[in-house]
């Protein structure tokens, strides 16, 4: 076995958009989400080290001495992050000549060309879900014998052998481990969920088709693979025995309600564990699921509302009605169950109009917290192909600045992306600084010390967030 390292590379200031973000950007607030794909491959390779630079606030100057110590490097890379970790590789490469070094993520994935021939340090991408393809590497297999990547020879890209979707999601071992031997805790935020927090998955693919969602169209696939419910209890009790700092697990599968049958067995055994738990959800889960996910330990869903136009809705083939969301987030209220909602401001199909309709829907609904993302139109979506096709997109080298923040890059006829990159503010203010809303928040904030510092330090964060966004608008 190769003396391996994975690292999700050191990248803008409080960057989150490594192997386990699906918006790679820094956000409004502190946030890191488990690096989880890199994980999963640690998991495999026996003996191999996995560093998390920018959640540990580390330099290239800080791990660039390692280079000598391993002879396989993999990197996770995003397609705003890949220009800065391109340089990454190549300070490896100059440090170490002999190291092996590929990369993997969505970005590679459907660009394995331009990527593999965009620097002489890099030896191969990997294409969709690159598990066993990066563990018979590391064990020593020639590239060209194995399946699922895109190599160079004599300048040029060779394709190998496609390499087929995992079917039995129990035979990739347990992440928790990886994350005890080489991550801290601590070190992983977000704004709605307790912290210290861990996730990781279920399952991997999706049934959903939006036409925006990165994972489901580059790696994952359209078919949610689910790990047995024995599985998934004995890596949770390890966790939960192993992290006893740890105050709520989430599930981050795409949409873990997609198996309604699953998820009700899935909740009937954690309710055992005593543990608390949230997970991604679709507005449409039905009330007695919903009771079943909370009298067994569920805390909090997070939605994807996208938008309160019902047009916008079918153009991005979200599968959802209003009505139905509407009826979900009531079930939702009356059972305790909180909800984080995320809305894109942007997509096919927008107006000022259709702006102002997702304002109100968003307070209409009042989730316990939001999310307002501009359009992320990566390549290898049906959205990216869709502005290009039709002459939206500005440019997508630049999906963020130089702050790691996002970019507004769809322009419209009738939408200038300016008026869609301002409109963002406008639905946070209009959604948190009403009178009430503030009033609910600073009362959650009294009742418990350590809620009230971290909401305090988000505050600032948020404050900072909207000040750099108005100064660059």
């Amino acid at each position: 076995m190769l003396k391996t390292l994975f690292l999700n590379p050191p990248s803008f200031n409080g960057f989150d958009g490594g192997a386990g973000s699906r918006y790679q950007c820094t956000r409004e607030v502190k946030s890191f989400w488990y690096p989880t794909w890199l994980a999963q491959l640690s998991a495999l390779v026996e003996g191999s080290r996995l560093i998390d630079a920018p959640a540990r606030d580390m330099s290239l100057d800080e791990i660039l001495p390692l280079a000598n110590d391993y002879e396989f490097l993999v990197l996770y890379t995003s397609t705003p992050s890949f220009p800065n970790d391109v340089k990454i590789a190549e300070a490896f490469k100059q440090a170490n000549p002999k190291l092996i070094i590929g990369f993997c993520g969505p970005h590679v994935a459907v660009n394995p060309d331009h990527t593999v021939l965009a620097s002489d340090a890099i030896d191969f991408v990997a294409g969709n879900e690159f598990d066993f393809t990066i563990k018979e590497i590391a064990e020593g297999r020639p590239l060209e014998e194995v399946d699922g990547i895109i190599y160079k020879e004599d300048g040029k890209p060779v394709h190998n052998k496609d390499r087929a979707l995992i079917e039995n999601m129990d035979q990739l071992p347990w992440v928790t481990k990886v994350y005890k031997e080489n991550l801290v805790t601590e070190d992983y935020y977000n704004g709605y969920m307790l912290h210290p927090y861990m996730s990781f998955y279920t399952g991997r693919g999706c049934k959903s088709r939006c036409t925006f969602c990165l994972w489901p169209q580059t790696i994952s696939g359209h078919n949610y693979r689910t790990r047995s419910v024995d599985n998934i209890i004995g890596e949770l009790t390890y966790a939960r025995d192993n992290f006893p700092e740890v105050k709520e697990f989430f599930f981050d599968d795409d949409t873990l309600t997609d198996n309604i049958e699953q998820v009700e067995a899935l909740a009937r055994e954690i309710g055992k564990l005593g543990i608390t738990w949230s997970c991604n959800a679709k507005a449409n889960v039905p009330y007695e699921t919903l009771k079943i996910m909370k009298d067994n330990g569920l805390r909090l869903l997070l939605v994807g509302y996208e938008s309160g136009n019902q047009q916008i809705l079918v153009n991005i083939k979200k599968g959802i009605r209003t009505d139905i969301a509407r009826q979900f987030t009531k079930d939702c209220h009356s059972l305790g169950i909180l909800i984080h909602g995320t809305f894109i401001v942007g997509l096919p199909g927008e107006t000022k109009d259709t702006i102002e309709e997702s304002i109100k829907y968003a307070q209409e609904l009042n989730p316990q917290t939001i999310q307002v993302s501009l359009p992320a139109a990566y390549p290898g979506t049906f959205l990216y192909k869709q502005a290009i096709e039709n002459g939206w997109l500005i440019d997508d080298t630049t999906l963020v600045g130089d702050d790691g923040v996002q970019h507004s890059v769809l322009n419209y006829p009738h939408l200038p992306s300016a008026d869609i990159f301002e409109a963002v503010d406008n639905f946070y203010k209009r959604f948190y600084f009403r009178p009430w809303k503030m009033a609910s928040l600073f009362f959650e904030m009294c009742k418990d010390w350590e809620i009230m510092k971290r909401r305090l330090r988000e505050g600032v964060e948020f404050f900072k967030f909207l000040f750099v966004r108005e100064s660059t608008a």
